[in-house]
Protein backbone atom coordinates (compact mmCIF):
# COMPACT_ATOMS: atom_id res chain seq x y z
CA UNK A 1 0.00 0.00 0.00
CA UNK A 2 2.85 2.74 0.66
CA UNK A 3 4.71 2.08 -2.46
CA UNK A 4 1.47 2.11 -4.58
CA UNK A 5 0.64 5.57 -2.33
CA UNK A 6 4.23 6.65 -3.03
CA UNK A 7 3.94 5.44 -6.92
CA UNK A 8 0.68 7.47 -7.13
CA UNK A 9 2.15 10.71 -5.49
CA UNK A 10 5.43 10.62 -7.79
CA UNK A 11 3.12 9.74 -10.89
CA UNK A 12 0.91 13.06 -9.60
CA UNK A 13 4.41 15.18 -8.81
CA UNK A 14 5.14 14.43 -12.36
CA UNK A 15 2.00 15.28 -14.01
CA UNK A 16 1.88 18.99 -12.07
CA UNK A 17 5.02 19.74 -12.67
CA UNK A 18 5.80 18.67 -15.83
CA UNK A 19 5.44 20.72 -19.24
CA UNK A 20 2.55 20.80 -21.31
CA UNK A 21 2.40 21.49 -25.07
CA UNK A 22 1.99 25.24 -25.74
CA UNK A 23 -1.61 26.87 -27.27
CA UNK A 24 -1.69 27.68 -30.90
CA UNK A 25 -1.04 31.43 -31.33
CA UNK A 26 -4.65 31.99 -32.21
CA UNK A 27 -5.59 30.86 -28.66
CA UNK A 28 -3.10 33.16 -26.88
CA UNK A 29 -4.59 35.98 -28.97
CA UNK A 30 -8.20 35.31 -28.16
CA UNK A 31 -7.25 34.95 -24.95
CA UNK A 32 -5.75 38.26 -24.52
CA UNK A 33 -9.12 39.81 -26.40
CA UNK A 34 -10.90 38.12 -24.12
CA UNK A 35 -8.89 39.55 -21.56
CA UNK A 36 -9.30 43.09 -22.55
CA UNK A 37 -12.52 42.79 -23.25
CA UNK A 38 -13.67 42.69 -19.71
CA UNK A 39 -11.05 44.55 -18.37
CA UNK A 40 -11.65 48.14 -20.80
CA UNK A 41 -15.60 48.14 -20.46
CA UNK A 42 -16.74 49.78 -17.39
CA UNK A 43 -19.51 47.75 -17.03
CA UNK A 44 -17.79 44.10 -17.22
CA UNK A 45 -14.33 46.26 -15.28
CA UNK A 46 -16.91 46.81 -12.61
CA UNK A 47 -17.54 42.91 -12.22
CA UNK A 48 -14.17 41.87 -13.19
CA UNK A 49 -12.27 43.97 -10.77
CA UNK A 50 -13.36 41.68 -7.92
CA UNK A 51 -10.59 39.14 -9.57
CA UNK A 52 -8.33 41.80 -9.20
CA UNK A 53 -8.99 42.62 -5.47
CA UNK A 54 -8.58 39.26 -4.45
CA UNK A 55 -4.99 39.53 -5.95
CA UNK A 56 -4.56 42.42 -4.34
CA UNK A 57 -6.04 41.67 -0.69
CA UNK A 58 -4.65 38.29 -1.32
CA UNK A 59 -1.08 40.20 -1.94
CA UNK A 60 -1.21 42.12 1.38
CA UNK A 61 -1.88 38.92 3.01
CA UNK A 62 0.78 37.25 1.87
CA UNK A 63 3.29 39.61 2.40
CA UNK A 64 2.28 40.07 5.72
CA UNK A 65 2.91 36.81 6.73
CA UNK A 66 6.55 36.57 5.20
CA UNK A 67 7.62 39.83 7.06
CA UNK A 68 6.44 38.08 10.41
CA UNK A 69 3.40 39.91 10.86
CA UNK A 70 0.43 37.91 12.12
CA UNK A 71 -2.73 38.10 9.71
CA UNK A 72 -6.12 38.11 11.20
CA UNK A 73 -8.62 38.60 8.64
CA UNK A 74 -9.75 39.65 5.26
CA UNK A 75 -12.81 40.90 3.84
CA UNK A 76 -13.89 41.69 0.27
CA UNK A 77 -16.60 44.04 -0.42
CA UNK A 78 -19.56 43.99 -3.18
CA UNK A 79 -18.12 48.15 -4.12
CA UNK A 80 -15.02 45.84 -5.52
CA UNK A 81 -13.08 47.06 -2.59
CA UNK A 82 -10.92 45.08 0.19
CA UNK A 83 -9.32 45.06 3.50
CA UNK A 84 -6.60 43.34 4.80
CA UNK A 85 -5.81 43.55 8.75
CA UNK A 86 -2.25 42.45 10.13
CA UNK A 87 -1.11 42.62 13.96
CA UNK A 88 2.48 43.42 14.33
CA UNK A 89 4.82 47.05 14.42
CA UNK A 90 2.78 50.28 13.42
CA UNK A 91 5.88 50.62 11.17
CA UNK A 92 9.03 49.66 9.94
CA UNK A 93 9.94 47.35 6.73
CA UNK A 94 7.73 44.85 7.42
CA UNK A 95 4.57 47.03 7.50
CA UNK A 96 6.23 49.35 4.49
CA UNK A 97 6.05 46.08 2.15
CA UNK A 98 3.06 45.15 3.44
CA UNK A 99 1.33 48.36 2.43
CA UNK A 100 2.88 48.37 -0.90
CA UNK A 101 2.00 44.56 -1.87
CA UNK A 102 -1.64 45.28 -2.51
CA UNK A 103 -1.11 47.34 -5.97
CA UNK A 104 1.69 45.69 -6.95
CA UNK A 105 0.31 42.33 -6.07
CA UNK A 106 -1.99 41.53 -9.40
CA UNK A 107 0.55 42.45 -12.35
CA UNK A 108 3.82 40.29 -10.62
CA UNK A 109 1.31 37.38 -10.14
CA UNK A 110 0.55 38.00 -13.81
CA UNK A 111 4.13 38.23 -14.26
CA UNK A 112 4.87 35.10 -12.53
CA UNK A 113 2.80 33.04 -14.09
CA UNK A 114 3.60 34.15 -17.49
CA UNK A 115 6.68 32.98 -16.37
CA UNK A 116 5.03 29.50 -15.99
CA UNK A 117 3.10 29.38 -19.06
CA UNK A 118 6.42 30.71 -21.04
CA UNK A 119 7.89 27.63 -20.23
CA UNK A 120 5.19 24.88 -20.45
CA UNK A 121 3.77 24.62 -16.73
CA UNK A 122 0.09 24.74 -17.61
CA UNK A 123 -0.51 22.65 -14.75
CA UNK A 124 1.60 23.70 -12.24
CA UNK A 125 -0.05 27.37 -12.58
CA UNK A 126 -3.21 26.03 -12.21
CA UNK A 127 -2.67 23.95 -9.33
CA UNK A 128 -0.44 26.93 -7.45
CA UNK A 129 -3.42 29.62 -8.20
CA UNK A 130 -5.71 26.42 -6.58
CA UNK A 131 -3.90 26.59 -3.55
CA UNK A 132 -3.28 30.26 -2.82
CA UNK A 133 -7.11 30.44 -3.24
CA UNK A 134 -8.04 28.24 -0.57
CA UNK A 135 -5.46 29.31 1.69
CA UNK A 136 -7.24 32.76 1.48
CA UNK A 137 -10.80 31.61 2.44
CA UNK A 138 -9.41 30.66 5.22
CA UNK A 139 -9.07 34.02 6.16
CA UNK A 140 -11.90 35.54 4.79
CA UNK A 141 -14.24 37.33 7.50
CA UNK A 142 -17.27 38.38 5.54
CA UNK A 143 -19.77 36.58 3.70
CA UNK A 144 -19.46 38.25 0.46
CA UNK A 145 -15.83 37.80 0.17
CA UNK A 146 -16.62 34.19 1.35
CA UNK A 147 -18.79 34.10 -1.84
CA UNK A 148 -16.83 35.52 -4.09
CA UNK A 149 -13.84 33.26 -2.92
CA UNK A 150 -16.01 30.13 -3.35
CA UNK A 151 -16.63 31.09 -7.03
CA UNK A 152 -13.06 31.86 -7.76
CA UNK A 153 -11.69 28.69 -6.30
CA UNK A 154 -14.76 26.43 -7.16
CA UNK A 155 -14.23 27.54 -11.05
CA UNK A 156 -10.03 26.50 -10.82
CA UNK A 157 -10.60 22.98 -9.65
CA UNK A 158 -13.49 22.43 -11.93
CA UNK A 159 -11.00 23.71 -15.03
CA UNK A 160 -7.62 21.98 -12.85
CA UNK A 161 -9.58 18.75 -12.52
CA UNK A 162 -12.02 18.51 -15.41
CA UNK A 163 -11.32 20.06 -18.05
CA UNK A 164 -9.37 19.09 -21.08
CA UNK A 165 -5.62 20.68 -21.87
CA UNK A 166 -7.21 22.70 -24.55
CA UNK A 167 -9.32 24.54 -22.58
CA UNK A 168 -6.93 24.60 -19.31
CA UNK A 169 -4.48 26.09 -21.53
CA UNK A 170 -6.95 28.74 -22.97
CA UNK A 171 -8.09 29.24 -19.24
CA UNK A 172 -4.71 29.98 -17.68
CA UNK A 173 -3.80 32.34 -20.45
CA UNK A 174 -6.66 33.94 -19.99
CA UNK A 175 -6.19 34.60 -16.19
CA UNK A 176 -2.63 35.19 -16.55
CA UNK A 177 -3.80 38.51 -19.67
CA UNK A 178 -6.26 39.74 -17.19
CA UNK A 179 -4.04 39.45 -14.29
CA UNK A 180 -1.35 41.34 -16.16
CA UNK A 181 -3.80 43.82 -18.07
CA UNK A 182 -6.15 44.54 -14.70
CA UNK A 183 -3.02 45.11 -12.99
CA UNK A 184 -2.46 48.14 -15.00
CA UNK A 185 -5.93 50.35 -14.61
CA UNK A 186 -6.84 50.40 -10.21
CA UNK A 187 -3.64 52.57 -9.83
CA UNK A 188 -4.95 55.09 -12.50
CA UNK A 189 -8.40 54.84 -10.85
CA UNK A 190 -6.80 55.57 -7.78
CA UNK A 191 -5.06 58.70 -8.93
CA UNK A 192 -7.68 60.05 -10.05
CA UNK A 193 -9.85 59.58 -7.29
CA UNK A 194 -7.50 61.14 -5.30
CA UNK A 195 -7.32 64.13 -7.19
CA UNK A 196 -10.76 64.61 -7.07
CA UNK A 197 -10.36 65.13 -3.14
CA UNK A 198 -11.18 61.09 -2.19
CA UNK A 199 -9.65 58.17 -1.14
CA UNK A 200 -7.37 59.83 1.30
CA UNK A 201 -5.84 56.78 3.46
CA UNK A 202 -5.25 54.58 -0.05
CA UNK A 203 -2.04 52.66 0.18
CA UNK A 204 0.35 55.38 -1.42
CA UNK A 205 -1.11 57.43 1.31
CA UNK A 206 -0.51 55.25 3.73
CA UNK A 207 3.24 54.56 2.47
CA UNK A 208 3.87 58.13 2.32
CA UNK A 209 3.01 58.26 6.21
CA UNK A 210 4.97 55.44 7.20
CA UNK A 211 8.10 56.41 4.71
CA UNK A 212 7.97 60.07 4.15
CA UNK A 213 8.26 59.48 0.52
CA UNK A 214 5.82 61.52 -1.09
CA UNK A 215 2.47 59.44 -2.22
CA UNK A 216 2.97 60.69 -6.02
CA UNK A 217 6.23 58.56 -6.05
CA UNK A 218 3.94 55.88 -5.07
CA UNK A 219 1.84 55.77 -7.64
CA UNK A 220 4.98 56.29 -9.97
CA UNK A 221 6.15 52.60 -8.24
CA UNK A 222 2.48 50.96 -9.03
CA UNK A 223 2.79 52.33 -12.37
CA UNK A 224 6.16 51.09 -13.01
CA UNK A 225 5.53 47.61 -11.66
CA UNK A 226 2.08 47.47 -13.73
CA UNK A 227 3.38 48.46 -17.12
CA UNK A 228 6.70 46.75 -16.73
CA UNK A 229 5.18 43.53 -15.65
CA UNK A 230 2.36 44.03 -18.59
CA UNK A 231 5.03 44.53 -21.55
CA UNK A 232 7.45 41.69 -19.82
CA UNK A 233 4.83 39.15 -19.32
CA UNK A 234 3.38 39.96 -22.66
CA UNK A 235 6.42 39.18 -24.67
CA UNK A 236 6.75 35.50 -22.26
CA UNK A 237 3.01 35.23 -23.64
CA UNK A 238 3.35 35.85 -27.07
CA UNK A 239 6.36 34.48 -27.65
CA UNK A 240 5.44 30.48 -29.53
Amino acid sequence: MDSTATASLATLWDEVSGTQPDPDLWVVIATLGAALAVVVPPGLWRISRNAITIAHEGGHGIVALLTGRTLTGIRLHSDTSGLTVSRGKPHGIGMILTAAAGYTAPPLLGLGGASLLGSGRITLLLWLATALLLVMLVMIRNAYGALTMLVTGGLFVLVSWLAGPQVQAAFAYAVVWFLLIGGVRPAFELQAKRARGGAGDSDADQLSRLTHVPAGLWFFLFHAVSLCSLIGGGRWLLEM
